[in-house]
């Protein structure tokens, strides 16, 4: 009833895709992602049972995790519309309805080095597929154990998708979910821009750098100190806002103190309801003291050097020198930043530039990958009419998705700061739940996103 075959994981040839669907002779086709899978009791016959109820193209569950004697739960979440990350994590098991599947592999017009199993599970997720019928369901129940091979902590898996050495792998994912979005209707033409909003108002000063923070005593200094040694030429401008949201630890008071040493510091000490980075950035940008351009400082995290400011007003400019009229080109600006230890020691893989960010396709590929890069500026008249969502993750990738949908774009590709990791950075060890509930947010404003494109 079922034929089961094994890929070496995620990243394999569309060849492999093919081979597969054309020995398959079973109405049920199972895909290992790992060699060593061990059933729970009837586990794959629960697996049959939910595709015949659903009628889907594709299933997948949850299941336990073994390192060594240890074992221990490792769900999945659901599928959804957004759910357009190459890594989305399907488990190492998948069952697949074989007459649908070959259906599907029929459809396929483009060999793939890589993206061959990639290509498979977004043409099962189109709505229009041949395949017909419901297409991804996620089972929430524990019906299989898998050897987890990849015992790193989150925060060091965080960029291995940016690393040099997949970036071959990296092309062709894109041009693999460029052709979905085509597909399906979502795909962005590239110079198809709203104009930018006017600055109808006077800005007390040309950009601002803005420090959201709770509870970062042992970094708020470094990241103020920085900022604060930013220079600009003249007629250009800046300042800094720091926004503290109930910091316990001894954050306000460092804030305080830099505030009596640096009189132009904007301190901003936020009251006692849910703010999170996103309400935090929002009340500083809506703060009447905010420049023309707002520039992100994480708290953790320092600038390269005295010119990032400057940096961003040309870019955000386009100039080499003063621009006369101060003309904004951009909806928003991202930089390029180098990762390193609270020692300054560069860390592997160094440079994050994110380069497969273009003019003609980066707000397609947005979609596919989890972060646009960093620092981000953003032209302040425009960001006043989107807003942050007020969340504590992802609230800024929901923005850059927003904005890149409507306007253009800027890129600086030289580094120009610092992303320091330490112990306590948010993201440096995450369990699974946390790592889940993150993932799942992330899908959702894709999804919200590809709904937004769709109806445009």
């Amino acid at each position: 009833m079922t034929t089961t075959f094994v890929l070496p994981g995620r990243v394999c040839a569309t060849k492999a895709i093919r081979e597969i669907a054309s020995q398959s002779r079973t109405p049920y086709t199972l895909i290992l992602l790992k060699p060593d899978i061990e059933w729970v009791y009837l586990g794959k016959e629960r697996m049959i049972q939910v595709m015949e109820m659903t009628g889907a193209t594709m299933v997948y569950s949850d299941r336990f995790h073994k390192t060594g004697e240890s074992i221990t739960e490792a769900p999945v979440i659901d599928y959804q519309q957004g759910a357009l990350r190459d890594d989305f994590d399907f488990g190492a098991a998948m069952l697949w309805n074989t007459e649908k599947l070959k259906a599907l592999v029929a459809e396929t017009d483009t060999d793939y080095a890589f993206a061959g199993l990639y290509d498979l599970r977004l043409r099962a997720s189109e709505p229009k597929s041949q395949a017909g019928g419901e297409t991804i369901a996620h089972i929430p129940e524990y019906l299989y154990y898998e050897v987890e091979t990849d015992t790193r902590k989150s925060g060091e898996k965080l960029f291995d998708y940016v690393d040099p050495r997949n970036r071959q792998v990296q092309i062709e994912m894109e041009a693999c979910v460029t052709a979905h979005l085509k597909r399906i209707g979502a795909y962005l033409q590239p110079g198809d821009y709203l104009p930018l909003p006017e600055a109808k108002e006077d800005y007390p000063v040309t950009a601002s750098v803005i420090i959201p923070c709770k509870n970062r005593a042992r970094t708020i200094g470094d990241a103020i100190r920085s900022a604060l040694s930013q220079k600009v030429r003249a007629p250009y401008t800046f300042n800094v806002i720091v926004v503290d949201d109930n910091s316990t630890d001894g954050t306000a008071e460092i804030i305080e103190q830099l505030k009596a040493e640096y009189p132009s510091l904007v301190y901003i000490a936020q009251d006692k309801t849910w703010h999170a980075i996103g309400g935090n950035w929002n009340v500083a940008v809506h703060d009447p003291r905010c420049g023309k351009y707002a520039i992100q400082l994480d708290s953790d995290d320092t600038y390269f050097d005295e010119t990032t400011v400057q940096r961003f007003i040309d870019t955000f400019e386009m100039v080499n020198g003063t621009c006369p009229n101060g003309t904004c080109h951009y909806g928003m600006v991202i930089g390029t930043y180098q990762l390193t230890n609270m020692a300054g020691e560069i860390l592997p893989p160094g440079v994050i530039d994110h380069r497969e960010w273009t003019d003609a396709n980066g707000r397609n590929n947005a979609l596919r990958i989890n972060g646009l890069g960093a620092p981000r500026g953003f032209y302040v008249p425009l960001l006043r009419t989107i807003n942050y969502p007020t969340t504590k993750y992802g609230e800024d990738y929901a923005v850059g998705l927003r904005i890149s949908r409507n306007w253009p774009v800027g890129r600086i590709y030289d580094v120009v700061y610092n992303c320091r990791r330490w112990e306590d950075n948010s993201d440096a060890n995450c369990d699974i739940v946390t790592m889940n509930r993150n993932n799942r947010y992330k899908d959702r404003l894709r999804t919200f996103e590809l709904e937004a494109r769709l109806r445009s």
